[in-house]
């Protein structure tokens, strides 16, 4: 199994491709403040995954940016301090301000050179729109929680983006799932038969940050602390033929 053997590359976005964490952190910064106690990185994340992960399966037709106001106001409810509507809803608009990892342009506009490049993200379509200002390439395909219905782990954003792929030529055999989270995106790739590449951004830290315990580890493929490292295993690929 070789990284030339895939024609297409199936993307998670945020925690791979856009650094979701450190865009967390920093708008909830002001929520946090008035916390009468520290709390530290990892405390907050996970507290965020707990929630998130909550409401998504609780209402997931609701668009993500709908979704991430209501989290906000369970964080607030559950650090004992006050959340008005307006902070609530400005939480909600932060993705388009959340940075993308500073390899993760270069890379794409690399690998779009050797793959169909495809997003599977729990996010809405407006949302995604700033991301991808950011990553600064055209996907050949994006394939949205709020197309789909449903938030990965759910099978039905896998089903959804199975039988859409095959428009762009791909079969599921010549399909790379790309992606940060084992809970979000390995352990359902894993169900559906999809080789797996992980993209460890949090390799030099311990816990999950910002989604949930996968539970028992998924298999992987190929394991890459980074973008960048992913694109030279692809070079050393392509020389050793």
């Amino acid at each position: 199994m070789k990284l030339t053997d895939y024609k297409a590359l199936t993307f998670d976005c945020y925690g791979t491709l856009i650094d979701w964490e450190s865009g967390m952190i920093e708008a909830l910064s002001g929520l946090v403040a008035k916390v009468g106690h520290e709390l530290g990185r990892d405390q907050i994340l996970e507290a965020h995954a707990r929630h998130e992960s909550s409401q998504q399966r609780q209402t997931p037709g609701k668009r993500y940016c709908e979704i991430l106001p209501i989290v906000y106001k369970r964080l607030a409810e559950e650090w004992g301090v006050s959340a008005t509507v307006d902070e609530c809803e400005a939480y909600g608009l932060s993705v388009r301000d959340w940075p993308a990892f500073v390899d993760s342009p270069g890379a794409l506009q690399y690998l779009k050179k050797y793959y169909k490049l495809v997003i599977l993200s729990n996010v809405d379509n407006r949302t995604f729109s700033f991301s991808n200002e950011k990553l600064e390439v055209e996907f050949d395909a994006i394939y949205s929680a709020e197309d789909v219905g449903a938030y990965k782990p759910s099978d039905a954003n896998f089903e959804y983006m199975l039988g859409h792929i095959g428009a762009l030529g791909i079969e599921k055999g010549e399909i790379l799932h790309t992606a940060e989270s084992l809970f979000h995106d390995h352990v359902p790739a894993n169900h559906h038969g999809l080789a797996s590449c992980w993209i460890y951004r949090r390799h030099a830290q311990e816990g999950f940050g910002a989604t949930m315990n996968p539970g028992e580890m998924p298999r992987i493929d190929f394991r890459f602390n980074s973008m960048s490292d992913l694109v030279k295993a692809h070079q050393d690929a392509l020389r050793e033929g």
